[in-house]
């Protein structure tokens, strides 16, 4: 609905004045002048989508702000992230010269246009192709700064994009705004526009903008606007009523009136138009339209009917058997007209889908068969061949076996050229076919079982593997490895534990592949959610099927899971195994596996408490890495090397290194679960209560669906947390629901801080009893094991348990607690274990809490854990071993006193006034007027307390 020039007729291609959409436009504008922001424009065909985005597009052009817009397109020859790439390929203007990084170099070979402007891309990794392109699209998109991202008809998407939109959605750059365009009815309640997998991210503003029809009275203004004088209420009434508010409708209403005009003139039009012998509706305004052209204009309106797609002119020729002069003279017509468009790149195209559609059955039967003859004849002859073009063109014939065929090579291109979503929807389409016969059916089965775990819908995926494995007609070992798939899929993404079960069934059928039976059993093995003898059993059945396998490298992957669970055993025997492991080989597939080892048993060395030699196989493993160029494995090594520093008490700097690696790796869930349970600890620490518990919460949900330790150290947080709130009650029943998990899985020699937490909360109930229990199965669990951290978290609980009746005995616990800690290189687990110290001591001897506190006061004040500090310094008032407050103490003037200086911190952390109370052990009063001081003699508001604080430190440094 653009804007017309002049008031007696309507131009020829002319716009439409805008109208009835200015509380949509409104609302577009408000949100993306907010980023990030996930703005969804939804309405049916010929609603005012694409106007709206273009009134949008012309404010926000006056503001300076960047749109890049793409489009999804039915037929679409397969190009990976077509839309969001052709959207990318605009952004040249605001392409600054320096400081792209270095990932966005993923993209020179998509953006060719722009590849001198990029860094080099990086060297080949076929393996995480597509999450290196996913980080480079983000960096992208980063350094453009305020900009909008608009991908338009998303119920044509295909899957590759929409996952690629969906990660972004879910970590938007700062300064960015994603708009989404679709038809309501072109989505189904099992597909989502981005996914099952979408949840609106925290902090990330936006809208859903459903499109209505036009009133009577926008259609009104529409008809004033473009015919003026001549737009009287019955004709905007029956503009109206033909219409019925649909603005594409109504648009070509107006043309044909004007059209009309020419050589009858306006009067009696609203008569003409209402009582006109022609059905209502577009169908009719379009076919009106097309019966007035030349033979000439029909006949290259025919051919771009049937292409459905926009072409040049010489393909139009061609189709429609036309000479130059004769295609150009009908072109030109058609343009005239309003039928056909220009677009940017100079090809030709109807002015929508209806249009297209109504004019494609306006074609004759036999007349559209030669036509489609005539396509798949030209399209033949280009370099590559567009696949999917033809395939369509095939099945419009009615050749369903030959369709068969193309559709097939076309799925096959997609796939080699990474376009998984285009491939996926071929291979549906020839999977949906009746009668398709064995082999076929298997072919395209292990296609789409090999593609449906990259995708981000896996409940979509699952549902479409569990209709093939339905078809009693394949064959026994195709059959297993599409169950493989399914299981892997319900085991890793969903979270389901029927996939263990999927995954066991796929052992037999695979039977005669031993290699890829022993990948299954493998996979079995390392279930943390079964007894540890069965994942022993699982893991000798993967030896015995490989004993004589000529693939050494399937040997190394049975063997790396091998040390996984003898460190996670916490079984001695697993270290001199380590110092025997090979760090070198020339199979490249050995290396990898070689490289697993180390991180695996790093990843397991920290879980038990062998945190030095964790740091160790970390360097190792990364080194390997280096050589081999895998991405995703250095993720993880990365990933760990935060969480040992982590542990480490090398806290400073440490919230921003998680952010960036969730930054750099969006498609990953393992960095965003441990980054939850770091934050979590640390706003614990510094008594930001209800942002911990949201921290620990998140984990928790994630963990769920991931590893035992990380649910488990979720729900220790969550019940920590709560007893710091004085919520014994909440706290013991988190507690409660995760023993059943630990002892199930029996993953005593894990420290994940679950048993002394969950000790203490249920002393705090009066549930003595089943606190013993907890202690005793724990002392059980860890027998004869190599579990540091464990046995230092069972010290901790049986001191906990000892305190009230026998605190001399409890004190002795805790500080076999506080050694271990300390030996193991972990200051805040040694520290909490000095002040449980120092209460054992509080209520017989007082005077001997001194050395603990003074100790634990030391490493919160290192850490900036200013809750545990206030609490340490609370205790020692209580117990009268503090130093005495003086009388005549200094004025601090203009500066901030050192309480001050703990409220300025925790204001530069976002933190309420109830929290700094809590944290602080101050009233609310108090803390009232700790923050008018501080705000005072920082001259600053409230929210600019960090960067007030951040300026004082460099002017400080200087």
């Amino acid at each position: 609905m653009g804007r017309v020039t002049g008031r007696d007729a309507v131009a020829p291609g002319g716009m439409f004045r805008f109208v009835g959409r200015g509380r949509e436009l409104d609302l577009l504008l408000s949100a993306v002048r907010r980023p990030p922001a996930v703005v969804m424009i939804e309405g049916e065909a010929g609603i005012g989508k694409s106007r709206l985005l273009a009134e949008a597009t012309a404010v926000l052009t006056r503001e300076k702000r960047p749109v890049l817009t793409g489009f999804c397109h039915p037929l679409r020859e397969p190009y990976p992230y077509g839309p969001v790439v052709d959207a990318l390929g605009k952004a040249g203007p605001w392409l600054p010269a320096t400081g792209v990084p270095p990932a966005a170099g993923a993209l020179a070979p998509f953006l060719p246009d722009l590849a001198d402007r990029l860094p080099p891309p990086p060297p080949e990794a076929p393996r995480t192709e597509r999450l290196r392109t996913i980080q480079a699209v983000r960096s992208f998109l980063t350094v453009l700064g305020p900009a909008v991202l608009v991908v338009e008809d998303l119920h044509w998407v295909d899957e590759a994009t929409r996952e690629l939109l969906l990660l972004l959605a879910r970590d938007l750059p700062g300064q960015l705004s994603l708009v989404l365009t679709y038809r309501a009815e072109g989505v189904t309640a099992h597909t989502p526009v981005l996914g099952s997998a979408y949840r609106h991210p925290p902090g990330t503003s936006g809208a859903v903008i459903p499109l209505s029809p036009l009133t009577g009275n926008d259609v009104l203004e529409l008809a004033t606007d473009s015919l003026g004088t001549h737009a009287t209420p019955a004709l905007a009434a029956a503009l109206y009523a033909r219409s019925e508010g649909l603005p594409l409708v109504a648009e070509e209403d107006l043309l044909t009136l004007a059209e009309h005009s020419r050589t009858h003139g306006y009067d009696g039009i609203a008569a003409t138009l209402r009582d006109a012998d022609v059905p209502r509706g577009l169908r009719e305004a379009i076919t009106e339209r097309l019966a007035a052209l030349s033979p000439a204009g029909a006949a290259v309106a025919e051919a771009a009917a049937v292409l459905a797609v926009p072409a040049p002119q010489h393909l139009l020729a061609e189709i429609a058997g036309l000479d130059r002069e004769q295609a150009m003279r009908g072109l030109i017509e058609a343009l005239d007209v309003s039928v056909l468009r220009e677009t940017d790149g100079g090809q030709y195209v109807f002015r929508h889908a209806l249009a297209q559609q109504v004019a494609y059955r306006h074609v004759p039967g036999p007349r559209r068969a030669l036509l489609h003859e005539r396509v798949i004849e030209e399209l033949g002859r280009q370099t590559p061949p567009p696949l999917v073009q033809i395939a369509h063109h095939t099945l419009a014939l009615g050749d369903r076996r030959a369709w068969l065929r193309r559709a097939g090579e076309a799925a096959d291109q997609a796939i080699a050229v990474g376009d998984t979503g285009t491939a996926e929807t071929l291979i549906n389409q020839i999977l949906d076919e009746p009668d398709l016969d064995a082999d076929r059916r298997s072919r395209a089965a292990l296609s789409l079982a090999g593609i449906a775990n990259r995708g981000v819908d896996p409940v979509a995926h699952a549902g479409r593997l569990r209709r093939i494995l339905a078809d009693p007609q394949l064959p026994k070992a195709v059959r297993g490895e599409i169950r493989l798939g399914l299981g892997l899929l319900m085991f890793n993404e969903l979270a389901d534990g029927a996939g263990a079960g999927e995954i066991e069934k796929a052992v037999e059928e695979l039977e005669e592949n031993p290699e890829r039976a022993a990948r299954a059993m493998t996979v079995l093995a390392l279930n943390e959610r079964q007894p540890p003898d069965a994942a022993w059993a699982w893991l000798e059945r993967a030896e015995h099927a490989v004993k004589d396998s000529p693939i050494e490298a399937v040997k190394a992957m049975i063997y790396a899971n091998r040390l996984t669970l003898l460190v996670y055993s916490a079984d001695p025997s697993v270290w001199p195994l380590m110092d025997t492991l090979p760090r070198q080989a020339d199979d490249p597939e050995l290396r990898l596996q070689i490289a697993r080892a180390l991180l695996n048993v790093a990843d397991g060395a920290t879980e038990i408490g062998h945190d030095r030699r964790a740091v160790g196989l970390l360097e190792e493993g990364r080194n390997l890495l280096r050589e081999m160029d895998y991405p995703l494995a250095e993720c993880y090594t990365d990933l760990a090397v935060l969480r040992c520093d982590g542990l480490a008490g090398r806290w400073n700097g440490l919230e921003e290194r998680f952010a960036d690696l969730v930054t750099a790796y969006p498609a990953m869930n393992a960095p965003r679960i441990e980054q939850a349970l770091f934050l979590g600890q640390l706003l614990a620490a510094r008594g930001q209560r209800a942002r911990a518990l949201e921290c620990f919460g998140t984990a928790a949900e994630e963990g769920e669906r991931y590893v035992v330790t990380i649910a488990l150290r979720a729900a220790a947080g969550l019940t920590a947390v709560h007893l710091a709130q004085d919520a014994p009650g909440r706290a013991w029943a988190i507690a409660r629901e995760a023993m059943p998990l630990l002892r199930r899985s029996g993953s005593w020699a894990k420290a994940t801080g679950i048993i002394p937490s969950a000790v203490e909360a249920a002393l705090a109930c009066g549930e003595r009893e089943a606190a013993e229990e907890i202690v005793e199965d724990a002392g059980h669990g860890i027998e004869g094991r190599d579990a540091p951290a464990a046995a230092a978290e069972l010290d901790l609980a049986r001191g906990l348990l000892l305190r009230g009746a026998d605190p001399v005995r409890a004190a002795e616990h805790f500080a076999d607690a506080e050694a271990a800690w300390r030996e193991i290189g972990r200051p805040y687990e040694t520290a909490r274990a000095a002040e449980h110290r120092a209460q054992a001591f509080a209520e017989t001897d007082p005077a001997s809490a001194a050395g603990p506190l003074e100790e634990a006061a030391t490493v919160y004040t290192a850490l900036g854990a200013t809750a545990a500090l206030a609490r340490v310094l609370h205790l020692s008032q209580r117990l009268g071993i503090a130093k005495p407050k003086t009388v005549g103490r200094r004025g601090y003037g203009g500066q901030l006193s050192p309480r001050e200086r703990q409220v300025a911190e925790l204001l530069a952390r976002s933190a309420t006034n109830q929290e700094i109370a809590d944290a602080l052990f101050l009233s609310p009063r108090t803390v009232e007027q700790h923050v008018a001081n501080v705000l005072r003699k920082l001259g600053t508001t409230r929210k600019n307390v960090a960067s007030r604080l951040a300026q004082e430190k460099n002017e400080a440094a200087l």
